[in-house]
């Protein structure tokens, strides 16, 4: 007898999007197919999947023990999200080559059908950085007696979504700094930065609009410019490893002496970079925009502004939120001073209702049949007579300030 071989096992997952990329979130169900094709019969003892999700961090630094000793010191950390097994075929037991409890398998291609349930606590979106990751895969392992297991792992993504349509992301970010160049025992006019953008939240591809004043009443030609920084830091064992890296930058024309240069929303566009992670305890992936001025033989003069950059886009009426509020702030000042001590009396009955109106309110009750029936008659009569009868006169005093509530009658 000859036996069957394995040609191919895959696993494909069931895309939740257009563009068939399996992207899930917290609470998603992942689901999918483990296809198996085998050119034979063949005997197996499981055909398992195991789903994982973990955050890993992992640096190395050298140590000094003394004049001739050297060591190197390892730093690891690791925090599970979630494991998952399942077994697809056969039993649970694979660690012997015993004939017993074998599935056959026939030849052809076969499909065996798996899901599972991402928790719904939050996960950190996946991530691939200098020092650590965050990977969430899923394995297939067929066992069969006397071979090696066949192994395959597929990765998957998962965004923690970041909204930036939250009043915390949408408040303007803005700074203001000042430099004196000094050169032995002279001091030049001072060089000065303000600058400031619409929001703290973006999404890749968006273009973040910079408005900024630079002022320069130094002797030296400056130059303005802006980049976006992306912060990676890794936490382990107490310690902590940063990297940062540029992201996307711009530059400003040059600046003599005595001159100034106004940015009126300068754009900036965000390539496509990774949602900023702010809820791992081991890895932690941050953004921000720096607007700084380039000075020739002497430290830059720099302001950080922060930004998060979040997976949900701005809605259509996002971008007038914080102008809509402020805008209202500013009426409501307005308001508090325009209006009068006292205020006016309303209009008078008669300017309201006329008498004809009045009069012609009180029609027979029998030219109304349609409502009459669905009205008990006194309710409706009720209804009728009190329709157009004019209001208490207008009083700020109380006409009977000396009775109980429950006793008040209004005023004639």
């Amino acid at each position: 007898m000859v036996l069957g071989k394995v040609k191919s096992l895959t696993i494909s997952f069931d895309c939740l999007n257009d563009s068939n990329v399996p992207v899930y979130s917290s609470g998603d169900t992942v689901s999918g197919r483990v296809s198996l094709e085998v050119t034979g019969e063949i005997r197996v003892k499981s055909l398992k999947i195991h789903a994982r999700g973990h955050a890993k961090v992992r640096w190395t630094e050298s140590r000094n023990a003394g004049s001739n000793t050297a060591y190197t010191q390892n730093y690891t950390e690791e925090v599970e999200y979630f494991n998952h097994k399942d077994v697809l075929v056969g039993h649970e037991r694979d660690d012997d080559n015993s004939e017993e409890g074998l599935h056959t398998i026939h030849s052809g291609r076969h499909e065996y059908a798996f899901s599972f349930e991402l928790p719904q606590t939050p996960l950190a979106t996946s991530f691939e950085g200098r020092h650590g990751s965050v990977r969430y895969w899923v394995k297939a392992e067929l066992h069969r007696p006397w071979f090696l297991p066949v192994k395959l792992k597929k990765e998957f993504t998962v965004f923690e979504h970041i909204d930036i349509n939250t009043p915390s992301l949408l408040s303007p970010q803005a700074g203001t700094k000042e430099k004196t160049l000094c050169c032995w025992f002279c001091t030049s006019g001072p060089i000065s930065l303000s600058a400031k953008i619409e929001r703290k939240g973006y999404t890749p591809g968006e273009s973040i609009q910079i408005f900024a004043e630079i002022e320069n009443c130094s002797s030296r030609v400056v130059v303005p410019k802006a980049a976006i920084y992306q912060t990676q830091a890794f936490y382990a064992k107490g310690k902590m490893k940063e990297v940062k890296q540029l992201v996307a930058n711009l530059r400003g024309e040059s600046l003599s002496s005595g001159k100034t240069e106004t940015w009126n929303g300068k754009q900036l566009k965000i390539p496509p970079v990774s949602p900023s992670i702010l809820d791992c305890s081991i890895i932690r992936v941050e953004y921000s925009l720096m607007v700084y001025v380039d000075i020739p033989g002497a430290m830059d003069l720099f302001l950080n502004l922060p930004l998060v950059i979040g997976t949900i886009p701005l809605h259509p009426f996002g971008s007038r939120t914080s102008s809509v509020s402020s805008q209202c702030s500013m009426n409501m000042n307005w308001l508090g001073l325009t209006l009068p001590e006292r205020p006016e009396a309303p209009p008078s009955y008669a300017e309201v209702v006329t008498e004809e109106q009045r009069q012609s309110s009180l029609a027979p009750i029998g030219a109304c049949d349609d409502f009459e029936r669905a009205l008990p008659g006194p309710l409706f009569a009720y209804i009728q007579e009190f329709r157009f009868l004019p209001p208490p006169l207008y009083s700020e005093i109380d006409p009977n300030p000396d009775q109980p509530t429950n006793d008040r009658h209004p005023a004639p």
